[in-house]
C-alpha cells in the first residue's frame, strides 16, 4: 500500500519549528564566538609553548577530543549540580557547546599560528611594531586567513552536533521535532521537514561565515595613501 504523504500536521506547528531554529542558531553564535576566545588563547598558549598554560590546555584539549559530546552535555547538566553548581537547560547546553568548541579550535588556530614564519617577526620587531599590534596583524590574522576555512567547517559541525542539546529538554530544533511526533504520529514527516531546516541552517551558516571571512578576516586593507611631495621652488 503506497504511503500517504501528510505535512499539514507537521506545519501547524511552524511556530514551534521557527523557535527551536532560534534557539539552535543563538546556541551556536554564543558557543562560537565565547570558544573562539578560549581557542585563540589556546592556540597561542600552545603554539608558543607558554607554561604552565600550554600544558593545562593541552590536556584539556585531549579530555575533550576524547569523549563524545552527549557525555559532556550529561556530565555538565547531571554532574554539576551533584557539587553544587544548579545550571538550567540553556546555561548548559551554552557550556557544553564552548567548552567543545575551544578545545578543537585551539588546534586549529594552534596550527595556523605555528606557520607564522620566523622571519616575519623578526621584521615586525626590527620595525618597532608594540606586542599587540605584531600579535593582531603578523600573527594572529595571518593564521586566520589560513586556518578559516576549517574553522567554519568546525563551527558547522558543532551547529549540528547540538541537536543532542534536546536529551536534557533544551528546546532546540531537535526537541521541537520529537514534540510534533508525539502528537501528530507523523514521524516521517515531521522528520522529514527538520533535516531540509538542518540543512538549510548549514548553508546559511556556512554563507555568513565564508562572507566574515572575506569582510574581516580575509581581507586586506589598503595601505594608507601618502600625501604628495610639494614641487620644489624653482622647479620648470
Amino acid at each position: 500500500m503506497a504511503y500517504e504523504f501528510q505535512f499539514g500536521p507537521v506545519f501547524e506547528y511552524g511556530d514551534l519549528l521557527l523557535r527551536g531554529a532560534g534557539f539552535t542558531l543563538g546556541l551556536t553564535a554564543a558557543g562560537a564566538l565565547l570558544g573562539g576566545a578560549i581557542g585563540v588563547a589556546g592556540g597561542v598558549c600552545r603554539a608558543w609553548r607558554i607554561a604552565p598554560l600550554h600544558w593545562l590546555f593541552k590536556v584539556y584539549v585531549e579530555v575533550i577530543r576524547s569523549t563524545p559530546f552527549l557525555v559532556q552535555l550529561m556530565f555538565v547538566f547531571f554532574g554539576l549540580p551533584s557539587l553544587g553548581l544548579h545550571i538550567n537547560e540553556w546555561q548548559a547546553s551554552l557550556l557544553t557547546t564552548v567548552v567543545n568548541l575551544g578545545a578543537y579550535t585551539t588546534e586549529i588556530v594552534r596550527a595556523g599560528i605555528q606557520e607564522t614564519p620566523k622571519g616575519q617577526l623578526e621584521a615586525s620587531q626590527a620595525l618597532g611594531m608594540g606586542r599587540w599590534a605584531m600579535f593582531r596583524h603578523v600573527v594572529l590574522r595571518p593564521a586566520l586567513r589560513k586556518v578559516w576555512p576549517a574553522l567554519s567547517s568546525q563551527i558547522v559541525i558543532v551547529m549540528l552536533g547540538t541537536s543532542v542539546v534536546s536529551q536534557i529538554a533544551a528546546e532546540d530544533l531537535t526537541f521541537a521535532a520529537n514534540f510534533i511526533q508525539s502528537r501528530n504520529f507523523r514521524a516521517f514527516e515531521t522528520y522529514l521537514v527538520v533535516t531540509a531546516m538542518y540543512f538549510a541552517l548549514a548553508l546559511l551558516l556556512r554563507h555568513v561565515l565564508n562572507w566574515i571571512g572575506r569582510r574581516w578576516v580575509v581581507a586586506r586593507r589598503a595601505p594608507p595613501a601618502t600625501a604628495p611631495r610639494p614641487a620644489m621652488e624653482g622647479a620648470a
